[in-house]
């Protein structure tokens, strides 16, 4: 019996143990970024959570619609929220209550109020038509302070005072004219609204004067003349508040800045430098603020400021002092202290704080983060004066390579690697082997074996000159066996690895950057590379890209023709064509030619045209045409050049639309040809490598159709019709080997209840077979070859599947289908999705989506030893299935795979708004011991055995000696 003190400890040890098996690999195996996407310039702030916190938050809602709160200390994510799915640049508005602690927000057509310190919602209002301003109503009769929300409805302008409490309504101004609104603002009395007055590319502004109580109109004023403004971007700023009620705008020589003050007639000109390239306007939030503010000009070889102060009993403008041009683009910022006004110059190599008083310098740190960071576009900062009149500050801010970091007095505390977000593509590449190495090999290929022998033993021995290198590391080496340690992590540089999981990720962003990313260092950013300028506004839309192996290469296109080769190791350009150089493509497609692998670029309406022949694919190339219908292109080789010719087209009747199109990965191979049954017998795998499924929705019958179609031949294999199913929303498919999935959102009939049907989301799953009977080839029977065009002689039928499928129902949407690879395909698939609603990725089990499962009736001892279950019509998404753990991954856009060298293990990494990665085993580590494996109770009995073993030798060899020399009786 055990003794009680025993039974404690244990009890004591068991949830260690238990806590083990779900944290021992998070942080190990996988890596995350939690990302925002990069911080705007007028939606980027410092706030105070709560009126009587000492210390302030850094909040921004950033181009990709996330708005986030941030710990400046050390830049760790304290909260976000997705404001929109299909976000675009400086699409939203977020503002702080000074003095309170909610902030507000708008996106698309709704405007929202989060708590400032845990970003729960305080109301989500929704109204038509477009957001173009949001601002605090800081000054009320009752008050309370409120938001005040400019809309653009449908050719109508729309302001809108919502309730800072609940986000009801307390009055609504609605103009329907055809005028451009811009702006609002307000100051004691009034607010202000603020829009381009006139024709297309000939305004003058309006400014029209409403109630802040009613929002009755007061006044209109005529700006200027007309022709003075082109466009919104030559309205550099309008006051959001009455500290700087000034609205500020150029003419589009940027030669003159004019200036009104809100509420007067009257402007005032100030002359711009010759060669200005781009104006911006920086000024205090707060109200209690100084009203002065300062004019950021950029030039062709610098920057250069100058500062002005308004009188608002005169509501005249005068310039107080101008900041000396310095190179480069450099970046200001604003920042209050009560009255006091402070402007932050940060400049490539130092940081200078002034006052908005006089241009005396009141601080100057060198920067120290100069040769780490680039140059800094723009940046927002909070200043704090000390006891003895010195000053401390931090800046935050967004620098050229698409990064966000913090300035503290001139030292770098934090950097975020934003610009990974927003990511539309990525590869796995293979970690090249040295040049030299491949350049050897191929000499020793090509020359007589005598020489290539000579040639290898000289190779070797100079080898030899890495030994003592080798064997310094080898007690690191042995030590980290021991310890369950990964030795590549400790290596500088790229190394691979002997299982295989060191590989590097090519990401590719819609702002045009490239990022390497080492999948067995936890997401080490290795290098990153722009290659196009993508204006603000703009994303780079990638159509295909793809890594050549052989020279250790990645090939990037875009949708306007660009493309871009680039060393996978280094990030060197090797070969790049700039956007708009070439012909504007809608895809590409990866083929076989005869001078290798190939990314063909595919034309508007699938048109590939006249290709070189050593050029020209070997297979059929499916397109989509003008249409959308499908088509199979192939191509007939005349001389030097190879012309394409539709072989077949796919057109879904015409109330129908395709929605998605899914083939099988390159990498996707067969373990086995059947399907061994319970009672061994064995069902044939359907496994035609040229077939794609592809579903329509009917937006008239509210139906999902699947198909399955031969490529080659064009021919339908299989159709399924889904009744019943919501169009609107989100539906994808998947296959491998010989099944395919699909998922939607539609309804579901319960066959126990008479017909009683729900509507959910589901997951369909069909196997393949060739035949329905076991032990039956179909059609084909054991012939070794056949064509999708002529499949069989007799009969004369096509070799169609045998199709098995089943149906789920799910308790949220799935996106981004994908199943895992691994390198022989001995190991179970696993299907992986991501969890919009969760923010997760899970790993369901191919088991589980068995459509073999028995259905009403318990699986028969045979069924069993196959590993059925009795079907469920429902699969819990168990928390156990997420390979994301506990983590919040938000806006993946795909997931992509990749085998491992070790065949349990496939590599998985997931692209959107964040970056997520880690290494899945749907067979468990068969073939691998795990980290949580006791390598030194290993270790330490074999040794005991073996000092027992020596001791006990000579022990049992004199007794066998003694027992001979015994006499006999």
């Amino acid at each position: 019996m055990l003794s009680p003190g025993l039974v404690t400890t244990l009890l004591w040890l068991l949830p260690s143990a238990v806590r083990a098996v779900f944290k021992d690999e998070v942080g190990h195996l996988d890596y995350h970024y939690e990302l925002l996407g990069l911080p705007q310039r007028e939606t980027t702030f410092f706030h105070k959570p709560r009126r009587e916190d000492k210390a302030s938050l850094l909040y921004t809602l950033s181009d990709l619609g996330v708005l986030a709160a941030v710990n400046p200390s050390n830049g760790a994510l304290l909260w976000r929220q997705i404001l929109g799915e299909n976000a675009t640049y400086g699409a939203g508005f977020a503002r702080a209550a000074e003095g309170e602690s909610w902030i507000s927000s708008a996106f698309g057509g709704s405007v929202h109020a989060w708590d400032a310190v845990n970003g729960r919602s305080r109301f989500w209002a929704a109204f038509d038509g477009q957001v173009k301003d949001l601002e605090v109503l800081e000054l009320t009769e009752n008050g309370r302070k409120d938001i005040l929300a400019l809309h653009d409805d449908s050719g109508a302008t729309v302001v809108r005072r919502i309730n800072g409490n609940d986000g009801s309504v307390v009055w609504e101004f609605r103009e329907s004219n055809q005028n451009i609104p811009l702006q609002v603002s307000t100051n004691v009395e009034k607010v202000f609204l603020v829009s381009l007055h006139g024709s297309w590319s000939a305004y003058n502004l309006k400014v029209s004067a409403l109630d802040t109580r009613t929002g009755r109109r007061l006044d209109d004023f005529v700006l200027g003349t007309k022709g003075e403004v082109h466009s919104e971007k030559d309205v550099m700023f309008v006051g959001a508040n009455s500290a700087i009620p000034v609205l500020a705008w150029t003419d589009e020589s940027r030669s003159k800045l004019r200036i009104n003050v809100l509420g007067t007639k009257n402007r005032q000109e100030f002359p711009l430098v010759a060669d200005t390239v781009a104006v911006e306007i920086h000024a205090a939030n707060s109200m209690q603020a100084v009203p002065h503010f300062l004019v950021h000009t950029l030039t062709s070889t610098g920057h250069r400021a100058d500062v002005y102060h308004v009188d608002l009993k005169s509501n005249t403008i005068s310039k107080a002092y101008e900041l000396a041009h310095l190179p480069g683009h450099g970046a200001f910022s604003t920042s209050s202290d009560g009255a006091n006004v402070f402007f932050t110059r940060i400049t490539d190599d130092e940081v200078i704080l002034t006052s908005s008083v006089s241009h005396g310098i009141l601080g100057r740190w060198p920067l120290r983060a100069a040769d780490q960071a680039d140059p800094a576009l723009h940046a927002v900062s909070e200043v704090v004066k000390k006891p003895d009149n010195t000053y401390a500050i931090r800046a935050a801010a967004v620098t050229d390579s698409d990064s966000w970091m913090m300035i503290r007095n001139g030292e770098l505390a934090w950097t975020r690697p934003e610009g990974m977000s927003g990511a539309v593509a990525a590869v796995f590449a293979e970690i090249p082997t040295s040049e030299e190495l491949v350049k050897s090999l191929e000499q020793e290929a090509h020359i007589n074996p005598l020489s290539a022998y000579v040639h290898r033993v000289k190779r070797h021995l100079n080898d030899l000159g890495h030994l003592p290198g080798y064997l310094r590391t080898l007690p690191e080496r042995l030590l980290s066996s021991i310890l369950g340690k990964d030795v590549a992590n400790h290596v500088e540089g790229l190394v691979r690895d002997n299982f295989g999981f060191h590989k590097l990720v090519i990401l590719a962003t819609q702002r045009g950057r490239l990022y390497a990313i080492d999948t067995g260092s936890q997401g080490r950013i290795v290098w990153s590379q722009r290659p196009f300028t993508i204006s603000a506004g703009d994303k780079w839309q990638v159509k295909g890209i793809y890594v050549d192996e052989t020279k250790g290469h990645v090939i990037v296109r875009g949708d306007t023709g660009e493309h871009i080769t680039v060393e996978t190791e280094t990030g060197r350009v090797v070969e790049v064509m700039p956007r708009g150089s070439a012909r504007s493509i809608q895809s590409t497609a990866l083929v076989t030619t005869p001078s290798g692998k190939h990314l063909l670029p595919i034309g508007a309406g699938g048109h590939v045209g006249v290709l070189p022949a050593h050029l020209a694919p070997k297979e059929t190339v499916v397109v989509q045409g003008t249409k959308g219908e499908l088509k199979g292109l192939v191509f007939i080789a005349k001389g030097a050049e190879a012309h394409e010719v539709t072989s077949w087209v796919f057109s879904p009747p015409k109330s129908q639309r395709i929605v998605h199109v899914a083939t099988r990965p390159s990498h996707d191979p067969v373990a086995s040809i059947g399907r061994v049954l319970g009672d061994r017998r064995v069902k044939y795998k359907y496994l035609n490598p040229n077939t794609a499924v592809i579903s329509a929705a009917d937006d008239q019958s509210l139906t999902l159709t699947v198909y399955l179609l031969d490529t080659v031949s064009g021919e339908i294999l299989f159709s399924a019709t889904h009744e019943g199913v919501d169009t609107s929303k989100h539906a994808e498919c998947s296959i491998s080997e010989n099944w395919f999935l699909c998922t939607f959102f539609g309804r579901y009939t319960i066959k126990d209840t008479a017909g009683q049907s729900f509507m959910g989301y589901q997951i369909v799953v069909s196997d393949l077979y060739e035949s329905n009977e076991p032990n039956d080839r179909g059609p084909l029977g054991t012939t070794a070859n056949f064509s999708s065009l002529n499949p069989v002689d007799r009969p004369i039928a096509p070799a169609r599947p045998s199709v098995i499928s089943q149906s789920f129902v799910v308790s949220a949407p799935m996106a981004a289908l994908q199943v895992t690879q691994t390198r022989q395909g001995i190991s179970t698939r696993e299907v992986l999705a991501y969890l919009p609603e969760t923010h997760g990725i899970i790993g369901l089990p191919r088991t589980l989506l068995e459509p073999r499962r028995p259905v009403d009736r318990d699986p028969t001892p045979a069924e069993v030893e196959e590993g059925l279950v009795k079907y469920s019509p429902v699969i819990d998404l168990d928390p156990k299935l997420m390979i994301t753990h506990e983590r919040d991954v938000i806006g993946v856009r795909k997931i992509i795979v990749s085998p491992a060298v070790v065949e349990s293990t496939s590599l998985v990494f997931a692209f959107g708004i964040d970056v997520f990665g880690t290494r899945v085993a749907p067979s468990y580590l068969f073939d691998i011991l795990g980290k949580g494996f006791n390598k030194v109770s290993m270790i330490g009995t074999v040794l005991a055995l073996t000092v027992g073993v020596l001791a006990l030798g000579p022990m049992v060899r004199r007794k066998q000696t003694n027992t001979v020399w015994q006499p006999s009786t």
